[in-house]
């Protein structure tokens, strides 16, 4: 099953509505069933019943145009966003790192979140804005100490996330904290696709990233050093994972530090990050200074 977060592109003020898609369509569960929510939370959270409903919505809704809604994001108070880096080892080499033989982890903040369509924000104090296409896992079934063959039945689904970076900020320390959460810089969605939709483990899908249309980022999953399956159950030897988890599993090699010369994405710019068979999530790139 395939859904979308979002608004009457007419009328963004309003609360969003939960929408299952079919090919260019989206039918409204939220208005055939208000129990359900205006996101993914109750769904995520909710298990089989959670399902049911919205299968039994999917029924009677009404559908309008995929192009007609403006993106929500997927879920609007997710919970930990725990995000992998140097998951791939050309990615690792491009930056004068060594290939991890354990995941390099950082955490976002739910504010560095932005929906797609909405505005990547540079900030005031860096021009070293760089891009990075992710594939997004969100936990359905939370867990401790879950083994790798169990895994990936505590997916929930998949969706495409950009792990936008100031890079400046990135290496003012040794942890990767600043550069990693800046607000309005973690563009996540328009889709998030059941795992019954893709092959397991979202093994072997093409990930891109275009910055004003010219691609800057290809590769496949299964150039992952870390696959979904033992992700998942690294991070739940030291923490319990629950529903509403995200898990962002890292980017591939053609990041913007590493070119020579650099590319930073600038005001003006439109960048777009794509996983094959889930979907685009596609930015306008602002200044701060133009939000106040």
């Amino acid at each position: 099953m395939r859904f979308l977060v979002g608004h009457a592109a007419s009328a963004t003020s309003s609360s969003p509505n939960l929408y299952v898609v079919e090919g260019d369509q989206a039918f409204n569960v939220t208005k055939a069933d208000p129990t359900i929510g205006v996101d993914l939370a109750g769904v995520v959270t909710g298990g089989a019943e959670a399902m049911a409903k919205v299968q039994a919505a999917r029924k009677t809704a009404s559908n309008v145009p995929v192009s007609s809604l403006a993106p929500a994001l997927p879920l609007s108070r997710p919970g930990k966003i725990i995000c992998l880096g140097l998951n791939y080892a050309d990615h690792a080499k491009e930056g004068g790192h060594d290939v991890p033989d354990y995941p390099a982890l950082f955490m976002r903040g739910a504010t560095t979140l932005v929906p797609a369509e909405g505005p990547v924000v540079r900030p005031d104090c860096s021009e070293r804005l760089d891009y990075e296409v992710e594939l997004m896992v969100i936990i359905g079934k939370g867990g401790r100490h879950i083994s790798e063959a169990d895994a990936l039945s505590h997916i929930f689904g998949y969706s495409v996330f950009n792990d936008v970076s100031v890079r400046d900020y990135q290496r003012k320390t040794h942890q990767w904290t600043p550069g990693k959460n800046f607000d309005n810089t973690g563009p996540l969605g328009p889709y998030v696709v059941t795992p019954d939709e893709l092959p397991p483990g979202a093994e072997g899908l093409t990930v891109e990233t275009r910055l004003n249309g010219e691609v800057m980022q290809h590769a496949t999953t299964s150039d992952m050093i870390f696959k979904v399956a033992p992700t998942i159950a690294i991070l739940s030897e030291f923490t319990t994972l629950e529903a509403g988890d995200l898990i962002a599993m890292g980017t591939p090699e053609g990041v913007g530090h590493a070119r020579k010369p650099p590319v930073w994405m600038r005001p003006g710019d439109r960048i777009e990050v794509e996983v094959e068979k889930i979907g685009v999530c596609a930015n306008p790139v602002v200044a701060e200074s133009e939000l106040s």
